[in-house]
Parts: structure tokens; C-alpha cells; sequence
């Protein structure tokens, strides 16, 4: 059974940087180590879409995935530790995050 979770997050409204961000997620840009971490954690896809300067993550996972046992193998990755402070460089809170939130959990409203 494969479970789908969405979630939100701003660039900073620079259109260098946005340039400079979907240049890191062409293919075979992002960092292989990146791809493992994603693939063995559970998650069956993911996908990032962009409007202006708002992203879009959908990510459908398996039954072994956990948001707890991911958050902590990523801490404990020092490749994933440092993607995440490079991509911080061009991502930015959305205005109702909380703390150290990055990308938002978002509430599913509608279904055709």
C-alpha cells in the first residue's frame, strides 16, 4: 500500500537563486547519497513542482516508511546534513512555520 504526503515550501524570491536550485535538482545533479537516503527510507517517489517561488513536494511512500526514522537518519548522514544546509541557502519558512520547519506537512481538502 502506498501512502501519499504533500508538502510546501518558499525559495527566496530571487530569480538567480531559483535558477540556481532547479539547476541542483536536474538530473543527475543531485547528490547520489541523496538518492539512497530517499529511496531507502521508504519513499516510493517524489516529485517537486514550482510556481513563482512556492514548491510543491509530493511524496508517496511505502508501509516501512516513518517520519521519525527518517528525520533521524538524515541527522545522522553527513552527506544529507550538508544538501540540506546548502539547499537552506535558497529555500526560505513559509510565513506559519514554526521553529526550524522547512518543508510543510500539507491537510489533503479534496478528492475527485
Amino acid at each position: 500500500m502506498t501512502i501519499r504526503h504533500c508538502f510546501a515550501l518558499d525559495l527566496k524570491n530571487d530569480p538567480a537563486l531559483i535558477t540556481q536550485y532547479k539547476h541542483h535538482h536536474e538530473a543527475n545533479n543531485v547528490w547520489p547519497e541523496i538518492i539512497k537516503s530517499i529511496k531507502g527510507s521508504g519513499i516510493e517517489s517524489l516529485d517537486i513542482y514550482l510556481v513563482g517561488n512556492r514548491l510543491f513536494m509530493i511524496m508517496d511512500v511505502n508501509e516501512s516508511f516513518s517520519f521519525s526514522a527518517k528525520q533521524t537518519a538524515d541527522l545522522n548522514n553527513p552527506k544529507v546534513v550538508a544538501w540540506e544546509d546548502l539547499m537552506w541557502k535558497f529555500q526560505q519558512q513559509l510565513p506559519w512555520a514554526k521553529g526550524d520547519e522547512k518543508w510543510l506537512l500539507m491537510d489533503k481538502i479534496f478528492t475527485l
